[in-house]
């Protein structure tokens, strides 16, 4: 075997391994030998505990607007609809696991669901100020759905997403998506519990991912996408720009050996 040809097969096998496969750039795909059809069953997830550091959006309601109008922080708390606007109007947890709200004083929510929160809220005003003909409604919400993101994505950082449920696609999806040079197969979760910190990978490329429990993701998670081996090389994304870079190698190498041969 002559040099030429050594410099060929040396060539092809660096243009095919430095490229990107497009099995790690599809997401969701049917895996050999995945029983999985068309139609997956709903992951059932646990609801969400409440943490430090959360902020609700509490609004209570009645018949007449006036009685309720002292526990409400602003008048109409659904009117301020951004991130900054339900900051400062919410009620944050704070180290001691409770929110400070007008004329009830400090009530504790921490470990407690947006359910029960509303439950004992409702309980504490009809037992202390109303009656049940006050027909007092009581809403209780996150304000907003908060987590973080880093990593091989077009846009890192928190973000904050107006709805209830929200599941790793769409988080992806509103970061901009994963760059092609992003591991699709190990996107890093990392998730606070009152036992510790849990972490976990999942894969993307994989339709399985969406029964796992950490398809769904819950607010204050972190997501970290690693990127790929191709990245660190530098040999380029494509099969086109990898062809580039041999070339350029190739050509740098036969100048080289030119000039020190003359």
């Amino acid at each position: 075997m002559n040099r030429y040809t050594f410099f060929l097969f040396l060539s092809i096998s660096v243009l095919f391994s430095s490229c990107i496969p497009t099995q790690d750039l599809i997401y969701l795909q049917k895996k050999d030998g995945d029983e999985l059809t068309n139609s997956i069953k709903e992951v059932v997830a646990k609801p969400y505990r409440l943490q430090t550091n959360d902020v609700l959006s509490i609004n209570i309601k009645a018949i007449d607007p006036k009685l309720v109008a002292i526990f409400n922080t602003t008048e109409d708390a659904t009117s301020e609809k951004s991130a900054d606007g339900l900051y400062f109007s919410g009620f944050t947890v704070d180290d001691h696991g409770t929110i400070r709200m007008p004329m009830l004083g400090e009530v504790n929510v921490i470990g407690y669901t947006l359910d029960e929160v509303r439950k004992k809220i409702e309980g504490q005003l009809l037992s202390e100020y109303f009656k049940k003909e006050a027909n007092i409604f009581v809403t209780v919400k996150l304000a907003g759905f908060r987590y973080t993101i880093n990593g091989e994505v077009g846009s890192t950082g928190t973000k904050v997403l107006f709805q209830d449920n929200v599941n790793i696609m769409e988080a992806i999806a509103n970061a901009g998506d994963i760059s092609i040079t992003g591991n699709r197969k190990k996107v890093t979760i990392i998730r606070q519990t009152p036992t510790g910190s849990e972490l976990h990978d999942i894969d993307l490329t994989d339709r399985a991912v969406m029964q796992s429990p950490y398809f769904y993701l819950q607010p204050n998670d972190y997501i970290y996408v690693k990127p790929l081996k191709q990245k660190t090389w530098g040999t380029g994304k494509t099969g086109i720009e990898s062809l580039g870079t041999i070339i350029t190698l190739l050509s740098l190498a036969t100048t080289t050996f030119l000039l020190l041969r003359n």
